[in-house]
């Protein structure tokens, strides 16, 4: 095989020169067509007879017999024709020149990017891959990942760098409530697809959440709750087969042909027109791989699935680039130390969420009467989008004060423990259930834990409980998540991870319908006194860390106090400052407390 530049030529060629010859086809038959109109109006103005338009003389007596005919018409139209339409493909066309993204604009999939063209290549080269390699064409290619993972906007990529047709459908748009009317549907979509390749030299289908109508068979019956199911996916599975279809005029001919040639010899006998192949390329789009029937994934059928996974940081990083320099923003955002530390803390964000945060931020900048957006702007759209909007409540002295201690407990010992940690947001502000927060993220993106990671995150998430109880001799309601989150994790080790003196793992246990690993842990009596046990080991240290770090605790107690929110560099320079002063192992309440 030549280069790719090479290739991608002869790939381009190919269509060109199927789109120009059923040009000239169009045009042909349009002159054909109007040529004896054409002619005769020709000969009228010739034999001085000019054409003339205008209504039909209706007679004397309309007035009688008009309205109801008009009433009778207006009838037939509001019976038959929803029954005429309801057939009609739900597809919506899209030319190349309409769409306005290509290959270029989509960043951070690089291994889908290259999958991707090479499908393309041999879509667009279908010809001479085809008749002058042996090889048969691929015909659909499926799109699985997970919501917001960019689906459908390398579908329309696709669409926009190959210049043929993009008919785009969702499933649900097939579905009708006469019987026998999504089947009848599927069957007009692949032909308007068929039509739409064989007039332009190829066409692309592309069929959203495609699991709606492709889900798996489970049995001639149907049982799985969606009427004619079976029906429907055996209809899908036919028309995956179609490509090669003779078109209805090929089809008349064929029937004239055929039975001229019952009056024939057989070696007198007409040919009939061979069908031409139509080059169809149909890209389904699903976050429900699993669910569908597995003669769909067959080869012939959908017999190439890519993956859209979740950016990883290096990818969300080009992402972040591709952004950002759409939207206004300050010159600090530009600094490439920034942008690592914002791909760190979006980790398990898709590329529609990271572009969702920064419309979010700029509606924050809009609201400050911003010309851009800055780094405050993303890390209040991040927590709006991630636990909600602020709620300003009243707080009695007291609770203020509680809630302070809490969070400064947490953020504390997350300062102490976890040194690979960057601390994002400490705030006392109501969002949602949460009374107040702590925002830590990894500062590198992790894609395992050890075990002494995993302890760490358990004493962070107790050293709220253990600063109150420090602070005021018992601890209040706010603990109430912090120990659910510990309680997961410990059980984790102990059911799951083999963290905890045993080897055994709950989760071989864990089927569908059965209890989760937590309530399997917490019912077996071994593994819950284990995970009391790591609880315990666990709120003991946190506790310990307070004793040592007490000077942080109350500087950033007392900075919750006076500001309600601390976002980023306002952490660490309280944090800095308190050490600085020499104040780490004074007692934690030794200072006022507001």
């Amino acid at each position: 095989m030549a280069a790719d530049g090479a290739f991608l030529g002869m790939a381009l060629a190919d269509v060109a020169s199927a789109s120009e010859r059923a040009r000239r086809r169009r045009l042909r038959r349009l002159f054909l067509t109007l040529l004896p109109l054409g002619l005769w109006c020709w000969y009228r103005l010739l034999s001085g007879r000019p054409i003339s338009f205008g209504l039909p003389h209706l007679g004397p007596n309309a007035s009688l017999w008009l309205p109801g005919a008009i009433l009778v018409a207006l009838f037939a139209v509001v019976l038959v024709v929803p029954l005429a339409l309801a057939g009609r493909s739900p597809h919506v066309l899209y030319r190349s020149s309409s769409i306005d993204i290509g290959l270029d604009d989509v960043r951070g999939a690089v291994i889908v990017k290259e999958e991707v063209q090479r499908t393309l290549d041999l879509f667009l080269a279908y010809r001479t891959f085809k008749e002058r390699m042996g090889g048969t064409p691929r015909r659909a290619i499926l799109f699985e990942g997970p919501p917001g993972t960019g689906k459908t906007y390398m579908a329309k990529a696709m669409a926009r760098e190959a210049g043929v047709p993009f008919l785009f459908v969702s499933s649900s748009a097939f579905q009708s409530m006469y019987y026998g009317q999504t089947n009848r549907r599927i069957r007009s979509y692949f032909r308007a697809l068929r039509d739409a390749a064989r007039k332009e030299g190829g066409a692309i289908g592309f069929i959203e959440e495609i699991d709606a109508i492709g889900g798996t068979r489970a049995g001639m019956g149907s049982s799985s709750g969606r009427e004619g199911i079976s029906g429907v996916v055996n209809e899908l599975l036919i028309q995956l087969q179609s490509f090669d279809h003779p078109t209805r005029t090929q089809e008349l001919r064929g029937f004239a042909i055929n039975v001229v040639n019952r009056f024939l010899a057989p070696n007198r006998r007409l040919r009939s027109p061979r069908a031409v192949s139509a080059n169809v390329l149909v890209v389904g789009a699903t976050n429900r791989a699993a669910d569908l029937d597995p003669a769909l994934l067959r080869p012939g059928r959908f017999d190439r699935t890519v993956h859209f996974d979740l950016p990883a940081r290096a990818d969300r990083r080009e992402i972040i680039d591709y952004y950002l320099g759409k939207k206004a923003h300050v010159a600090d955002l530009d600094d490439p130390a920034r942008r690592d530390h914002l791909a760190a803390m979006t980790a398990g964000y898709t590329p529609v969420m990271l572009e969702h945060l920064f419309d979010e931020a700029l509606v924050w900048a809009l609201r400050r009467g911003a010309d851009g957006l800055d780094w405050h702007d993303i890390q209040q759209a991040k927590m709006t989008e991630e636990i909600g909007l602020k709620h300003p409540v009243e707080y009695t002295p007291e609770e203020r004060l509680r809630i302070a201690t809490h969070e400064a407990g947490h953020a504390t010992v997350a300062h102490a423990v976890g040194t690979d940690r960057v601390l994002d947001v400490l705030s006392i502000m109501k969002r949602r259930d949460a009374l107040g927060l702590l925002a830590h993220s990894d500062r590198e993106e992790r894609f395992t834990r050890t075990r002494s990671e995993i302890v760490a995150l358990m004493q962070i998430a107790l050293g709220g409980m253990a600063a109150e109880e420090r602070a005021f001799g018992e601890a209040g309601t706010g603990p109430a998540g912090d120990l659910t989150a510990a309680t997961t994790a410990a059980a984790q080790m102990v059911g799951s991870l083999g963290m905890a003196g045993s080897l055994v793992s709950f989760d071989a246990a864990v089927m569908p319908g059965t209890p989760n690993l937590v309530a399997k842990v917490l019912a077996d009596e071994r593994g819950r006194e284990q995970v009391e046990r790591l609880l315990a080991e666990a709120k003991l240290a946190a506790a310990r860390l307070l004793d040592e770090h007490a000077g942080v605790l109350v500087a950033l107690r007392d900075a919750l106090l006076a500001r309600d929110e601390l976002v980023g560099l306002e952490i660490t320079e309280v944090i800095a400052a308190a050490e600085g002063a020499g104040q780490v192992r004074s007692h934690p309440f030794a200072h006022g407390t507001n």
